[in-house]
């Protein structure tokens, strides 16, 4: 069975925004980073600013990370 990171930022939507999910279950449309970690807090992480960009827990589709236009 293929690992896949447990925090997933889908692709930006055309309407704006990237859906969230964590371990499937989504959390919302996020705008920005702020969104972003405030969904994750939220879920528990409290240190979510700092995992963003760690490919082990967060995988950016799409658009590359950060990246909330379509």
């Amino acid at each position: 069975m293929a690992w896949h990171a447990p925090i997933v930022v889908h692709p930006p939507s055309p309407s704006g925004g990237r859906r969230v999910t964590v371990r499937g279950e989504i959390l919302g449309l996020a705008h920005d980073d702020r969104d972003l970690i405030e969904f994750l807090r939220r879920a528990g992480l409290e240190d979510a600013d700092m995992i963003l960009d760690d490919p082990h827990l967060v995988e950016w589709r799409g658009e590359g990370p950060h990246r909330w236009a379509a």
